[in-house]
Protein backbone atom coordinates (compact mmCIF):
# COMPACT_ATOMS: atom_id res chain seq x y z
CA UNK A 1 0.00 0.00 0.00
CA UNK A 2 1.31 3.57 -1.30
CA UNK A 3 2.51 5.72 1.72
CA UNK A 4 2.15 8.85 -0.48
CA UNK A 5 -1.49 10.86 -0.60
CA UNK A 6 -3.35 10.49 -4.56
CA UNK A 7 -5.55 13.65 -4.53
CA UNK A 8 -9.48 12.62 -5.38
CA UNK A 9 -10.44 13.60 -8.16
CA UNK A 10 -6.80 13.20 -9.69
CA UNK A 11 -6.05 15.92 -12.20
CA UNK A 12 -5.80 14.68 -16.09
CA UNK A 13 -2.51 13.76 -17.09
CA UNK A 14 -2.51 16.83 -19.54
CA UNK A 15 -3.16 19.05 -16.68
CA UNK A 16 -0.40 17.69 -15.08
CA UNK A 17 2.39 18.03 -17.76
CA UNK A 18 1.39 22.10 -18.41
CA UNK A 19 1.86 22.24 -14.80
CA UNK A 20 5.24 20.71 -14.64
CA UNK A 21 6.19 22.64 -18.01
CA UNK A 22 4.78 26.00 -16.36
CA UNK A 23 6.61 25.16 -12.85
CA UNK A 24 9.68 24.84 -15.06
CA UNK A 25 9.26 27.96 -16.85
CA UNK A 26 9.18 30.24 -13.73
CA UNK A 27 10.85 33.70 -13.97
CA UNK A 28 12.11 33.29 -17.33
CA UNK A 29 8.43 33.58 -18.26
CA UNK A 30 7.49 36.02 -16.13
CA UNK A 31 10.31 38.39 -17.39
CA UNK A 32 10.21 37.06 -21.18
CA UNK A 33 9.35 40.57 -21.92
CA UNK A 34 12.68 42.04 -20.63
CA UNK A 35 14.39 39.50 -22.47
CA UNK A 36 13.14 40.10 -25.68
CA UNK A 37 13.16 43.58 -25.68
CA UNK A 38 16.46 43.55 -24.57
CA UNK A 39 17.63 40.71 -27.60
CA UNK A 40 15.49 43.08 -30.07
CA UNK A 41 17.57 45.86 -28.78
CA UNK A 42 21.02 44.39 -29.48
CA UNK A 43 20.38 42.84 -32.49
CA UNK A 44 18.87 45.86 -34.32
CA UNK A 45 21.74 46.98 -35.93
CA UNK A 46 24.64 44.23 -35.98
CA UNK A 47 27.99 45.79 -34.61
CA UNK A 48 30.34 44.47 -37.75
CA UNK A 49 28.17 45.93 -40.97
CA UNK A 50 26.25 48.66 -39.29
CA UNK A 51 23.34 48.16 -41.01
CA UNK A 52 19.68 47.33 -39.78
CA UNK A 53 19.53 43.67 -38.78
CA UNK A 54 15.72 43.69 -40.93
CA UNK A 55 15.20 39.65 -40.61
CA UNK A 56 15.56 40.27 -36.56
CA UNK A 57 13.42 42.71 -36.23
CA UNK A 58 10.66 40.98 -38.27
CA UNK A 59 10.88 37.79 -36.26
CA UNK A 60 11.20 39.32 -32.48
CA UNK A 61 8.27 41.99 -33.20
CA UNK A 62 6.03 39.66 -32.87
CA UNK A 63 7.38 38.36 -29.75
CA UNK A 64 7.70 41.38 -27.58
CA UNK A 65 3.92 42.51 -28.81
CA UNK A 66 2.96 38.96 -28.13
CA UNK A 67 1.01 37.92 -24.51
CA UNK A 68 1.98 34.20 -25.11
CA UNK A 69 5.69 33.39 -24.30
CA UNK A 70 5.51 29.83 -25.14
CA UNK A 71 6.58 29.88 -28.28
CA UNK A 72 9.29 32.53 -27.77
CA UNK A 73 12.10 30.33 -27.92
CA UNK A 74 11.09 28.29 -31.18
CA UNK A 75 11.50 31.71 -32.72
CA UNK A 76 14.55 32.56 -31.04
CA UNK A 77 15.86 29.22 -32.89
CA UNK A 78 14.48 30.30 -36.01
CA UNK A 79 16.59 34.28 -35.82
CA UNK A 80 19.44 31.78 -35.02
CA UNK A 81 19.71 30.14 -38.18
CA UNK A 82 18.28 32.69 -40.28
CA UNK A 83 20.42 35.79 -39.65
CA UNK A 84 23.10 32.66 -39.26
CA UNK A 85 24.33 33.27 -35.90
CA UNK A 86 24.72 36.95 -36.42
CA UNK A 87 22.12 37.35 -33.13
CA UNK A 88 23.56 38.29 -29.73
CA UNK A 89 22.86 35.40 -27.35
CA UNK A 90 21.67 37.87 -24.39
CA UNK A 91 18.46 35.30 -23.57
CA UNK A 92 19.38 32.80 -21.14
CA UNK A 93 18.67 29.12 -22.04
CA UNK A 94 15.16 27.73 -21.83
CA UNK A 95 16.18 25.56 -18.64
CA UNK A 96 18.53 26.96 -16.85
CA UNK A 97 16.68 26.82 -13.12
CA UNK A 98 15.55 30.43 -12.88
CA UNK A 99 12.40 30.23 -10.59
CA UNK A 100 11.83 26.98 -10.86
CA UNK A 101 8.56 25.94 -8.69
CA UNK A 102 9.89 23.23 -6.94
CA UNK A 103 7.07 23.13 -4.55
CA UNK A 104 4.59 22.85 -7.75
CA UNK A 105 6.79 19.94 -8.69
CA UNK A 106 6.43 17.96 -5.25
CA UNK A 107 2.61 18.84 -5.48
CA UNK A 108 2.11 16.65 -8.75
CA UNK A 109 4.85 13.92 -9.21
CA UNK A 110 5.14 13.23 -5.18
CA UNK A 111 1.08 12.34 -5.23
CA UNK A 112 0.76 10.18 -8.54
CA UNK A 113 1.50 6.43 -8.91
CA UNK A 114 3.51 4.73 -11.37
CA UNK A 115 1.11 4.53 -13.68
CA UNK A 116 0.19 8.32 -13.49
CA UNK A 117 3.42 8.88 -13.67
CA UNK A 118 3.93 7.34 -16.83
CA UNK A 119 1.27 8.55 -18.46
CA UNK A 120 2.91 11.92 -17.66
CA UNK A 121 5.85 11.22 -19.23
CA UNK A 122 4.34 10.22 -22.38
CA UNK A 123 2.02 12.71 -23.04
CA UNK A 124 4.90 15.63 -21.67
CA UNK A 125 7.02 14.26 -24.88
CA UNK A 126 4.13 14.58 -27.10
CA UNK A 127 3.15 17.88 -25.81
CA UNK A 128 6.74 19.51 -26.02
CA UNK A 129 9.12 17.28 -27.77
CA UNK A 130 11.54 16.81 -25.09
CA UNK A 131 11.55 13.66 -22.11
CA UNK A 132 10.22 15.17 -18.61
CA UNK A 133 13.32 13.60 -17.04
CA UNK A 134 15.56 15.82 -19.08
CA UNK A 135 13.86 18.83 -18.02
CA UNK A 136 13.86 17.61 -14.39
CA UNK A 137 17.63 16.83 -14.74
CA UNK A 138 18.61 20.31 -15.85
CA UNK A 139 16.29 22.80 -13.16
CA UNK A 140 16.87 20.88 -10.56
CA UNK A 141 20.09 20.06 -8.30
CA UNK A 142 21.47 17.74 -5.56
CA UNK A 143 19.67 15.09 -3.53
CA UNK A 144 16.53 16.36 -4.78
CA UNK A 145 17.18 16.10 -8.38
CA UNK A 146 18.42 12.85 -7.92
CA UNK A 147 15.30 11.59 -6.00
CA UNK A 148 12.95 13.19 -8.19
CA UNK A 149 14.96 11.52 -11.46
CA UNK A 150 14.37 7.92 -9.69
CA UNK A 151 11.12 8.25 -8.91
CA UNK A 152 9.94 9.81 -12.22
CA UNK A 153 11.41 6.19 -14.08
CA UNK A 154 9.47 3.11 -14.72
CA UNK A 155 9.93 1.19 -11.55
CA UNK A 156 12.15 -1.94 -13.13
CA UNK A 157 13.92 0.84 -15.24
CA UNK A 158 14.45 2.72 -11.86
CA UNK A 159 16.17 -0.42 -10.36
CA UNK A 160 18.19 -1.62 -13.62
CA UNK A 161 19.56 2.29 -13.30
CA UNK A 162 20.17 1.53 -9.51
CA UNK A 163 21.95 -1.81 -10.43
CA UNK A 164 24.14 -0.65 -13.02
CA UNK A 165 25.22 2.36 -10.78
CA UNK A 166 26.19 0.30 -8.29
CA UNK A 167 28.18 -1.84 -10.83
CA UNK A 168 30.35 1.20 -11.87
CA UNK A 169 31.54 2.48 -8.86
CA UNK A 170 35.43 2.10 -7.82
CA UNK A 171 34.20 0.15 -5.33
CA UNK A 172 30.72 -2.57 -6.25
CA UNK A 173 28.20 -1.22 -3.90
CA UNK A 174 27.06 -4.91 -3.08
CA UNK A 175 23.76 -3.35 -0.64
CA UNK A 176 22.22 -2.19 -3.52
CA UNK A 177 22.55 -5.73 -5.70
CA UNK A 178 21.61 -7.47 -2.97
CA UNK A 179 18.09 -5.33 -2.15
CA UNK A 180 17.30 -5.43 -6.08
CA UNK A 181 17.72 -9.49 -6.21
CA UNK A 182 16.80 -10.61 -2.76
CA UNK A 183 13.59 -8.50 -1.96
CA UNK A 184 12.04 -8.84 -5.53
CA UNK A 185 9.93 -11.82 -6.98
CA UNK A 186 11.78 -13.84 -9.99
CA UNK A 187 9.03 -12.12 -12.05
CA UNK A 188 9.58 -8.27 -10.82
CA UNK A 189 13.80 -9.73 -10.90
CA UNK A 190 13.27 -10.64 -14.61
CA UNK A 191 11.45 -7.43 -15.69
CA UNK A 192 14.39 -5.86 -13.75
CA UNK A 193 16.89 -7.72 -15.91
CA UNK A 194 15.16 -7.09 -19.06
CA UNK A 195 15.18 -3.02 -18.80
CA UNK A 196 18.55 -3.13 -17.76
CA UNK A 197 19.54 -5.25 -20.59
CA UNK A 198 17.28 -2.36 -23.10
CA UNK A 199 19.00 0.63 -21.30
CA UNK A 200 22.54 -0.41 -21.58
CA UNK A 201 22.63 -3.23 -24.20
CA UNK A 202 24.11 -6.22 -21.84
CA UNK A 203 22.69 -8.41 -19.39
CA UNK A 204 22.77 -7.47 -15.44
CA UNK A 205 24.63 -11.36 -15.07
CA UNK A 206 27.43 -10.22 -17.47
CA UNK A 207 28.14 -7.49 -15.12
CA UNK A 208 28.07 -8.66 -11.12
CA UNK A 209 26.54 -11.77 -9.15
CA UNK A 210 25.53 -14.23 -11.31
CA UNK A 211 24.53 -16.62 -9.21
CA UNK A 212 21.67 -14.13 -7.35
CA UNK A 213 20.81 -12.18 -10.11
CA UNK A 214 20.75 -15.59 -12.79
CA UNK A 215 18.38 -17.78 -11.06
CA UNK A 216 15.00 -18.51 -10.94
CA UNK A 217 13.65 -18.78 -7.31
CA UNK A 218 10.77 -21.28 -6.52
CA UNK A 219 8.52 -18.82 -5.17
CA UNK A 220 6.17 -21.43 -3.29
CA UNK A 221 5.59 -22.15 0.69
CA UNK A 222 6.44 -25.09 0.86
CA UNK A 223 9.53 -26.27 2.75
CA UNK A 224 12.00 -29.35 3.02
CA UNK A 225 13.13 -29.50 6.56
CA UNK A 226 15.66 -32.39 6.16
CA UNK A 227 17.05 -30.39 3.57
CA UNK A 228 17.42 -27.11 5.32
CA UNK A 229 18.72 -29.50 8.29
CA UNK A 230 21.57 -30.81 5.95
CA UNK A 231 22.27 -27.63 3.98
CA UNK A 232 22.51 -25.76 7.57
CA UNK A 233 25.24 -28.54 8.26
CA UNK A 234 26.88 -27.56 5.13
CA UNK A 235 26.66 -23.68 6.11
CA UNK A 236 28.41 -24.35 9.52
CA UNK A 237 31.11 -26.72 7.58
CA UNK A 238 31.95 -23.75 5.10
CA UNK A 239 32.24 -21.50 7.86
CA UNK A 240 34.32 -23.11 10.22
CA UNK A 241 36.59 -23.90 7.16
CA UNK A 242 36.59 -20.21 6.29
CA UNK A 243 35.42 -22.03 2.52
CA UNK A 244 33.35 -18.85 2.06
CA UNK A 245 33.42 -19.29 -1.82
CA UNK A 246 32.42 -22.81 -1.39
CA UNK A 247 30.37 -23.69 -4.12
CA UNK A 248 27.84 -25.52 -1.77
CA UNK A 249 27.55 -22.04 0.11
CA UNK A 250 27.09 -20.05 -3.31
CA UNK A 251 24.33 -22.68 -4.46
CA UNK A 252 22.19 -22.11 -1.14
CA UNK A 253 22.50 -18.57 -1.01
CA UNK A 254 21.35 -18.30 -5.00
CA UNK A 255 19.09 -21.18 -6.06
CA UNK A 256 17.14 -21.66 -2.65
CA UNK A 257 13.37 -20.49 -2.33
CA UNK A 258 13.37 -17.48 0.25
CA UNK A 259 10.85 -20.51 2.07
CA UNK A 260 13.45 -22.70 2.45
CA UNK A 261 16.59 -20.30 2.71
CA UNK A 262 14.41 -19.31 6.28
CA UNK A 263 14.02 -22.64 7.10
CA UNK A 264 17.62 -23.16 6.92
CA UNK A 265 18.23 -20.09 8.57
CA UNK A 266 16.35 -21.15 11.34
CA UNK A 267 17.43 -24.38 11.75
CA UNK A 268 21.34 -23.41 11.72
CA UNK A 269 20.07 -21.38 14.71
CA UNK A 270 18.61 -23.69 16.56
CA UNK A 271 20.99 -26.57 15.79
CA UNK A 272 24.43 -24.47 16.92
CA UNK A 273 22.94 -21.77 19.06
CA UNK A 274 24.33 -19.14 17.12
CA UNK A 275 23.04 -16.79 14.38
CA UNK A 276 24.10 -17.62 10.85
CA UNK A 277 24.72 -13.62 10.44
CA UNK A 278 26.90 -13.65 13.56
CA UNK A 279 28.83 -15.96 12.44
CA UNK A 280 29.26 -14.66 9.16
CA UNK A 281 30.49 -11.55 10.82
CA UNK A 282 34.09 -12.37 11.77
CA UNK A 283 35.54 -10.34 9.04
CA UNK A 284 32.99 -6.89 8.87
CA UNK A 285 35.24 -5.54 6.14
CA UNK A 286 34.82 -8.65 3.84
CA UNK A 287 32.69 -6.93 1.25
CA UNK A 288 31.68 -10.93 0.06
CA UNK A 289 30.42 -11.69 3.59
CA UNK A 290 28.46 -8.63 4.09
CA UNK A 291 26.46 -9.52 1.35
CA UNK A 292 25.83 -12.88 2.02
CA UNK A 293 25.20 -11.18 5.30
CA UNK A 294 22.69 -9.34 3.59
CA UNK A 295 20.91 -11.50 1.65
CA UNK A 296 19.40 -13.36 4.58
CA UNK A 297 18.49 -10.59 6.34
CA UNK A 298 16.46 -9.21 3.14
CA UNK A 299 14.89 -12.39 2.28
CA UNK A 300 14.50 -13.45 6.10
CA UNK A 301 12.74 -9.77 7.47
CA UNK A 302 12.86 -7.27 4.82
CA UNK A 303 11.25 -4.94 6.77
CA UNK A 304 13.30 -5.28 9.48
CA UNK A 305 16.20 -5.37 6.91
CA UNK A 306 15.37 -1.71 5.27
CA UNK A 307 14.10 -0.08 8.78
CA UNK A 308 17.88 -0.85 9.35
CA UNK A 309 18.95 0.59 6.37
CA UNK A 310 17.23 3.65 7.39
CA UNK A 311 18.85 3.71 10.55
CA UNK A 312 21.70 3.86 9.64
CA UNK A 313 21.25 6.24 6.99
CA UNK A 314 20.03 8.71 9.29
CA UNK A 315 21.90 8.24 12.32
CA UNK A 316 25.83 7.82 10.59
CA UNK A 317 28.34 10.34 10.53
CA UNK A 318 26.68 12.49 7.69
CA UNK A 319 23.35 11.26 6.24
CA UNK A 320 23.50 9.12 3.95
CA UNK A 321 20.86 10.51 1.63
CA UNK A 322 21.82 7.56 -1.50
CA UNK A 323 20.54 5.01 0.76
CA UNK A 324 17.66 6.98 2.04
CA UNK A 325 16.08 8.12 -1.58
CA UNK A 326 17.14 4.09 -2.84
CA UNK A 327 14.68 2.69 0.20
CA UNK A 328 11.92 5.29 -0.03
CA UNK A 329 11.35 5.51 -3.86
CA UNK A 330 11.98 1.40 -4.29
CA UNK A 331 9.09 0.74 -1.17
CA UNK A 332 7.07 3.79 -1.28
CA UNK A 333 4.32 2.15 -3.43
CA UNK A 334 4.71 -1.63 -1.97
CA UNK A 335 5.78 -1.82 1.95
CA UNK A 336 7.25 1.31 3.13
CA UNK A 337 4.20 1.65 5.47
CA UNK A 338 5.36 -1.45 7.12
CA UNK A 339 8.81 -0.49 7.42
CA UNK A 340 7.49 2.90 8.95
CA UNK A 341 5.95 0.79 11.80
CA UNK A 342 9.37 -1.48 12.30
CA UNK A 343 11.32 1.51 12.34
CA UNK A 344 9.46 3.00 15.10
CA UNK A 345 9.38 -0.25 16.72
CA UNK A 346 13.69 -0.13 16.83
CA UNK A 347 14.03 3.79 16.90
CA UNK A 348 11.05 4.78 19.16
CA UNK A 349 10.87 7.60 16.99
CA UNK A 350 8.47 7.63 13.85
CA UNK A 351 10.19 7.68 10.10
CA UNK A 352 9.08 11.03 9.11
CA UNK A 353 10.50 12.95 12.31
CA UNK A 354 14.21 11.41 12.11
CA UNK A 355 14.22 12.13 8.54
CA UNK A 356 13.04 15.97 9.12
CA UNK A 357 15.66 16.52 11.02
CA UNK A 358 18.39 15.46 9.34
CA UNK A 359 17.69 16.37 5.67
CA UNK A 360 16.58 20.21 4.44
CA UNK A 361 15.26 21.85 1.72
CA UNK A 362 13.07 20.60 -0.94
CA UNK A 363 14.54 17.33 -0.68
CA UNK A 364 13.60 17.02 2.66
CA UNK A 365 9.52 17.86 1.29
CA UNK A 366 9.98 15.33 -1.19
CA UNK A 367 10.67 12.85 0.90
CA UNK A 368 8.25 13.67 3.76
CA UNK A 369 5.84 14.14 0.88
CA UNK A 370 6.32 10.21 -0.10
CA UNK A 371 5.87 9.50 3.66
CA UNK A 372 2.69 10.86 3.34
CA UNK A 373 3.54 13.51 6.20
CA UNK A 374 4.99 16.67 3.80
CA UNK A 375 3.65 20.08 3.26
CA UNK A 376 3.10 19.65 -0.37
Amino acid sequence: MATFIVPDPVPSATEDAERLRKACQGLFTAMAPFFFFHRFRNSMFHPLLHRPNVDAVEQLAPVVNSSDFTAAPKIRLVCREKEKNRLTDSQPPMHTGWGTDEKAIISVLAHRTAAQRSLIRQLYQQLYGEELIKLVQSELSGHFEKAVSQWILEPYDREAVMANVAIVQKQIDFRVIVEIAASRSSEELLKIKQAYLARYNRALEEDLLVGLVSSYRYEGPEVDLNLAKSEAKMLKDAIEGKAWSHEDLIRIFTTRSKAQLKATVNKYNDEYDKFLTKDLKENPDDKFLSALRAVIKSIYDPHKYFAKVLRQAIHQKGTDEDALTRVIVTRAEFDLKVIQEEFFKRNSVTLDEAIAKVTSGDYKDFILALLGTGKY
